[in-house]
């Protein structure tokens, strides 16, 4: 960001606020999650459209993965620069900024008429969702210490279920098909970004705006072991969102014998949403216990969906997915919320966009590769290959919570036997 456009965004958080720009923190809470399920939504929301696409413009499956491959780019560029840019401009000026952003580039992909507009329009979006989610992520803290990091990790996979599906809904029974989810979304995001305006600032200008758009990943001291612990599971559960973002749809297809977009739509959804749901039922879990079950639940999911494709069963496919999800959300969250509590609010912004670094490697790097050896052999194999990759970081990331949990019980043991 050149020095003039920071210098206005700092303008822009130095806007004296009056109380006619007060939402109750319960609604800002709800409006910041709300912006986060859109952020994610519109992410995934070309992913049904890439076959239309190819027929129409004639592009080989491996520029699919590129596709992919230049969004996660352009979101892990904007992590690295605009991540920490929030806590020293605020939160509210880089989500106006992001959303309008949004709003604009829904226009570019309504209106893309060959591969590169569509590539250019993917990373802008990228752009702009790496700035925003940061921002989002601290906010939430910022209003609710305990909830945040739930709705954290409950608002990104419900976002990837919603768009997934969403999409997929209206590119099989709507016309437009490439127009109109974007149309419908550009509306969101403009609908958010006035309410954004009506929120309370929750984070002071700080000093250091220009510094802060260095691209380094700083992590405070005091949290860099608690990272160093969670970023296995942020890994493990991010590889796989990245095998169903890249060969989710396929495998649907071959289990279902059909290539509806609404079915290969519903895998990823299943899977989100379920990762979602286990968030929400069991944020209350020891966030050791969680990522361990998390762990626990990724292996036995992972090897019913591979076990689905030889056997050509939906309905395994579909229940591996599930639980396979429901491991995605009790790593996800578990890792979330090993970190976040133990950031100050003028770190929040920063640590947060240093956890969606490692999880959007974990999902990008593994999407690509698969896409390439896709290329050169089948989808089947792939997912074998890309499934035990899944099922072994699962299986590593386990081992350290597990350690935790027997060496605490042992000093429990050790201290009722001295008592």
């Amino acid at each position: 960001m050149p020095a003039t456009t920071a210098t206005t965004v700092e303008r822009l958080a130095a806007t004296p606020r009056t109380k006619a720009r007060t939402l109750s923190p319960r609604v800002a809470f709800g409006l910041l999650t709300s912006i986060l399920v859109s952020l994610l939504a519109s992410s995934s929301a070309p992913t049904p459209l890439y076959a239309t696409y190819q027929a129409r413009w004639g592009f080989s499956a491996v520029t699919i993965t590129v596709i992919f491959g230049v969004y996660a780019v352009a979101v892990l560029a904007s992590l690295l620069v605009f991540g920490s840019l929030s806590d020293h401009v605020g939160r509210r000026p880089m989500l106006l900024g992001a959303l309008v952003l949004q709003a604009g580039v829904m226009v570019v992909f309504a209106s893309a008429s060959g591969l590169p507009v569509l590539l250019a329009a993917r990373i802008v979006q990228g752009l702009a969702t790496g700035a925003a989610v940061g921002a989002i992520g601290a906010g939430l803290v910022d209003l609710h210490p305990g909830r945040g990091p739930v709705a954290n990790a409950a608002g990104a996979m419900a976002g990837t279920a919603s768009g997934a599906l969403g999409s997929a809904l209206l590119v099989q029974l709507l016309p437009a098909p490439t127009e109109l989810v974007y149309l419908l979304l550009m509306g969101v995001f403009l609908l958010q970004a006035a309410a954004v305006v009506l929120i309370a600032e929750t984070s002071p200008r700080v000093p250091g705006a220009r510094r802060a758009l260095r691209p380094v990943l700083a992590v405070p001291r005091r949290v860099r072991g608690a990272l160093g612990i969670a970023a296995p599971s942020l890994v493990a559960v991010w590889a796989l969102a990245g095998f169903y973002g890249s060969l989710g749809p396929s495998l649907a297809g071959i289990v279902g014998h059909s290539q509806s977009t609404i079915l290969g739509g519903a895998s990823l959804f299943v899977l989100a949403a379920a990762g979602s749901l286990t968030v929400v039922v069991f944020h209350r879990v020891d966030p050791r216990n969680f990522a361990l079950a998390g762990s626990a639940l990724m292996i036995i999911g992972v090897l019913t969906v591979l076990w689905s494709v030889s056997a050509h069963s939906i309905v395994g496919f579909f229940t591996g997915t599930f639980v396979a999800g429901a491991g995605f959300g009790g790593g996800f969250q578990g890792g979330l919320r090993t970190i976040v509590p133990l950031a100050e609010p003028a770190e929040r912004a920063g640590v947060i966009s240093v956890a969606y670094v490692i999880c959007y490697l974990a999902m990008g790097l593994p999407a690509i590769l698969a896409g390439i050896l896709v290329v050169h052999g089948t989808v089947a194999g792939t997912a074998r290959v890309f499934g035990g990759a899944v099922i072994a970081l699962a299986a590593l990331t386990g081992a350290g919570p597990l350690a935790g949990i027997v060496r605490r019980r042992g000093y429990d043991q050790t201290c009722a036997t001295a008592a």
